[in-house]
């Protein structure tokens, strides 16, 4: 353990939700629920002003919809969550050289492995002072931790949430840790927590309390060891700046069970396709491939094989991941199909009989003596994401916020502008196209969507008038905090 509160743990607020109201100029200081929008579909983030209603993360969207009725409701866009993580992470790598990302939203820095901090005021000052530039260059915010471990910083960062810092002095830890819930160490999660609390313990000084055996009889040697370390605010893991990647995967959830195996294995296809893609974007291949398949009673079945050699090869892995769906018996439904691929390596072994069967299909389509003539497919209505970017040919850029019925309604607004109309289209029409996420922060003020009539802003939509054109800074309450007292959860 440090004797200096040199770990930070930095975690964006709402940070999905966040973006889209920075770019969204008519849904800052309103609820946002941000995921999978169809029947099965679960909360990706959630605003704050939409926890307030009981909106949480991995939520299923049909509870928050119960909830919060009155709520924008937005597909990610991941291209803008990316950019925007880019961003924060070069930041934080010009602090460290260690920089341990958790996810696109949130990572570990040590603060001493360049110097930046050597102390608590230094410590401080660093947490400060990138929380100014996180909102400078990105227009959001994050919750800043420092604590001597790992964990702690994690811990603090959560309560230091929403936009503040909060640091763990070192010797304070156990003071800290005590009275709050089981629930807050890492790897304490329902279940665990359900089984402490049946045994009486419901708060970290009654896991010390418990003592280390007690912990091993009711959790297991492993779990209980780790556990009572925990409690007693002892982690001495380091930063790492590079994860070794294990696994690379891919899976979608339907909305309606698939019954046709025809459809089924087309999708496998389609999966194994978009995960050597992924493999590719990261410089790896993959000997065992993994098929994942959830039947329609939620029984999931797992089946795997692996290759001679590591491959990136598509049809190597569509065919193996078609041979492994021969094994599973779907009928009844299939709710979720995946396709990954482990064993990764950085090179690839050509797989000779793949190959030898490739050169085959290829002779003999070159000896068919004519091609079949292609059936003509009815035209299929485009799809226009809730959230997603568009532009018009005549309006400008803007975003989606509903379709159907052969119709989208689009509201015209980028990040630096006023809160935008609201106008409706065919989905047919051919002057309105996708577009690129815009970014958050312009050097450069960007110029108004398109023609503006008197009074725009002010239709049934915007429900509330004007919004200011500047990031989204949510409002605070005099305790620092937005909204409030801070949720539990980022």
């Amino acid at each position: 353990m440090r004797k200096a509160p040199t770990i930070m743990h930095l975690d964006m607020d709402a940070f999905y939700a966040s973006a889209e109201q920075a770019s969204k100029p008519s849904l800052r200081g309103k609820a946002v629920v941000v995921g999978g929008l169809g029947p099965r579909g679960v909360v990706a983030t959630a605003s704050y002003e939409a926890r307030v209603f009981g909106v949480r993360s991995a939520m299923p969207m049909a509870q928050a919809r119960r909830l919060a009725p009155n709520a924008a409701y937005l597909v990610p866009r991941f291209a803008l969550y990316r950019s925007v993580s880019e961003q924060v992470m070069g930041l934080l790598q010009a602090l460290s050289p260690l920089v341990e990302p958790l996810s696109l939203d949130e990572a570990f820095v040590d603060l001493e492995a360049a110097g930046a901090a050597w102390d608590r005021d230094s410590a401080r000052r660093v947490g400060e002072r990138l929380r100014v530039e996180i909102r400078a260059v990105t227009g959001l915010t994050g919750s800043v931790g420092l604590a001597a471990s790992k964990m702690l910083a994690k811990i603090a960062s959560e309560e230091a949430k929403p936009d503040g810092l909060v640091m763990v002095e070192p010797g304070t830890e156990r003071a800290l840790l005590g009275p709050m819930p089981v629930r807050t160490l890492p790897g304490v999660g329902p279940a665990t927590g359900d089984h402490l609390r049946r045994a009486g313990i419901t708060s970290v000084d009654e896991l010390a309390e418990a003592g280390e055996d007690e912990l091993v009889r009711l959790l297991g040697k492993a779990h209980g060891h780790g556990l009572y370390a925990m409690a007693l605010a002892l982690d001495d893991r380091p930063v790492v700046a590079e994860r070794e990647t294990k696994s690379v995967s891919v899976e979608d959830t339907y909305d309606v069970d698939i019954h046709d195996r025809v459809r089924v294995a087309t999708e496998v296809r389609r999966l194994a396709d978009r995960c050597v893609g992924r493999l590719r974007g990261a410089g790896l291949s993959g000997r065992t491939i993994v098929l994942k398949v959830r039947r329609y009673d939620f029984s999931t079945l797992t089946r795997s094989e692996t290759l001679r050699g590591p491959t990136d090869d598509p049809a190597v892995v569509r065919e193996a991941a078609g041979r492994l769906l021969d094994s599973v018996d779907t009928t009844g439904g299939v709710r979720l199909l995946g396709v990954g691929v482990t064993g990764l390596a950085d090179y690839t072994q050509e797989d000779l009989f793949a190959q030898a069967a490739g050169e085959r299909a290829v002779l003999e389509a070159e000896e068919e003596p004519e091609a079949p003539v292609a059936r003509e497919e009815p035209a299929q209505e485009r799809r226009w994401p809730s959230g997603h970017d568009v532009r018009h040919a005549v309006f400008g850029h803007g975003w989606v916020q509903g379709s159907g019925l052969g119709r989208v309604t689009v509201r015209f607004e980028t990040p630096g502008s006023p809160p935008g109309r609201v106008r409706t289209f065919r989905t047919d029409d051919p002057e309105l196209e996708p577009a690129e996420p815009l970014p958050l922060v312009s050097a450069v003020p960007l110029p108004p969507s398109g023609p503006r009539d008197p009074g725009e802003g002010e239709d049934e939509g915007d429900a509330g008038g004007q919004a200011s054109s500047a990031p989204a800074i949510f409002p605070k309450s005099r305790s620092g905090k937005e909204g409030g007292a801070a949720p539990s959860s980022p």
